[in-house]
């Protein structure tokens, strides 16, 4: 039997197990796959929504956008390839990994609200933009086309790893043309001399603008952080490193950066006679020639289903994660079912005030990547030179690390009371100085990395065996 057919037969099936590490002999794929796999599932409307909100919410002048959104994503991209490189070496999960930081019981904490996030949460958010989009174009209610959206996103999800990635590769090709070739149109009629529209203090604009820009930015592009190893895992252990890290960062940044551009394009550009209830995907294809804006809202439904079958497989990857036990050879599967279930319930509740929903939704995700995301990186500096799957696979003596949980949780809290700067809640420094914006993600990954490194000494967790 060929390679290709062997491939074949494996995405025929629903992938089995849960997040056991993958044998040696059921290895295969190629790193530069992953271009593909985090290319495809940025090309969707969420990405653009990040760059309006630059210009159009937090007053910043497109130019000013553009600068604020290349660094959120750089940073988030350059974490995205450097956790990708973990997943060959013990052919685990990323939140499983996760367990040397955290413990068994720890884990739970960042476990927990990855299922969330990214299972029920970014998984709500992007069905409805595939719904709205997908109701325009065929003219079915909004109901119908959600439900439509999301058995497809599900149907991915529940076959597995395999077809996920084949779907991701598809699909790259397809949102890459129409999306360049929309971008092309929005980019040229737009304003990018359009002067700020913030005043630099509480009305945004100026260095808190940028601030609240960047960590937009960056919550959206790491937020694929807690997933990266869940699709290198497969990879055989001496796959190159570099590559990896690579093909995830590029396939990352080119993504979001080019679509957050034009969603802030897009804020300059004024359309008349548009309905104040239009939804967001109409308005931005408003204006566009009736192919272009066919072709466009087409293809927004289809980068839900895209990133959607992402969220779907490393949310159940996530829930497993959390140690409990679903006697089922098919588990993953199953409880990728689930989340379809309860995401399609979250998305109905969230469609009738959808731009309010997203804007909330996108602006938190940094607020505990970053902790969680400085605590692994200084842990795995920590533990340099020695094996961990051991460690985070045995469910009986449930390994156990306190430091994890406590820089966690107390850099996370610090961090959103001094320094948050949302419409429900704003931190005490903000209420004082409004014009630094959200500095909260950079304060809880500083506090965080700091804190694990100290408490590290206290705890004095098992580092593992030394790798032969």
């Amino acid at each position: 039997m060929t390679a290709t057919t062997t491939a074949s037969v494996r995405s025929s099936i629903v992938e089995s197990g849960g997040i056991e590490p993958i044998p040696l002999d059921r290895r295969h794929g190629s790193p530069w796959q992953l271009i593909a796999t985090w290319s495809a599932p940025n090309l969707e409307f969420a990405t653009i929504f990040v760059g309006f909100i630059a210009v159009a919410f937090f007053g910043l002048s497109p130019w000013q956008a553009v600068a604020a959104l290349l660094l959120g994503n750089f940073l988030g991209s350059l974490t995205q390839g450097y956790l990708s490189t973990w997943g060959p070496r013990e052919g685990l999960a990323q939140m499983l990994l996760g367990r040397t930081a955290f413990g068994f019981w720890g884990n739970i904490i960042p476990a927990g609200l990855n299922t969330a996030m990214a299972g029920l949460g970014w998984f709500a958010v992007n069905s409805i933009s595939g719904a709205f989009a997908l109701g325009t174009l065929t003219g079915l209610p909004v109901w119908l086309a959600l439900l439509i959206v999301v058995l497809l996103e599900v149907t991915v999800a529940f076959v597995g790893h395999d077809v996920v990635q084949l779907f991701e590769r598809y699909a790259m090709v397809v949102l890459a043309i129409v999306f360049l070739i929309a971008g092309i149109f929005i980019l040229t009629h737009s304003n990018f001399g359009a002067a700020a529209g913030g005043d630099g203090t509480g009305g945004f604009g100026g260095f808190g603008g940028f601030m609240l820009a960047a960590g937009a930015a960056f919550g959206y592009t790491a937020g694929w952080n807690p997933y990266a190893s869940d699709y290198t895992r497969y990879l055989a252990p001496q796959t190159s490193k570099l590559t990896i890290g690579f093909a995830a960062a590029i396939g990352n940044f080119v993504s979001t950066s080019f679509l957050m551009i034009v969603g802030a394009a897009s804020a300059t550009i004024v359309h008349d006679g548009l309905s104040k209830t239009a939804s967001p995907t109409d308005t931005f294809t408003a204006g566009m020639p009736g192919y272009i804006a066919g072709a466009t809202l087409l293809a927004i439904a289809i980068g839900a289903v895209s990133a959607n079958a992402l969220n779907i497989y490393s949310g159940a990857m996530s829930f497993l994660a959390l140690g409990i036990k679903i006697p089922f050879k098919r588990r993953r599967a199953i409880v990728a079912l689930g989340f379809g279930v309860l995401g399609f319930v979250i998305a109905m509740i969230a469609l009738p005030d959808a731009g309010a929903s997203y804007e909330g939704f996108l602006l938190v995700i940094a607020y505990w990547i970053a902790p969680w995301l400085a605590i692994v990186l200084v842990d795995r500096l920590l533990r340099r030179g020695t094996a961990v799957g051991a460690l985070v696979v045995d469910e009986v003596t449930k390994y156990k690390n306190w430091a994890g949980p406590a820089a966690f949780v107390i850099a996370t809290a610090l961090s959103i009371y001094l320094f948050s700067n949302q419409a429900f809640y704003s931190g005490v420094v903000v209420r004082i100085a409004p014009e630094i914006g959200d500095l909260t993600a950079p304060v809880g990954f500083v506090l965080a990395g700091g804190l694990y490194l100290a408490l590290f000494q206290l705890a004095k967790p098992t580092r593992g065996p030394k790798l032969t």
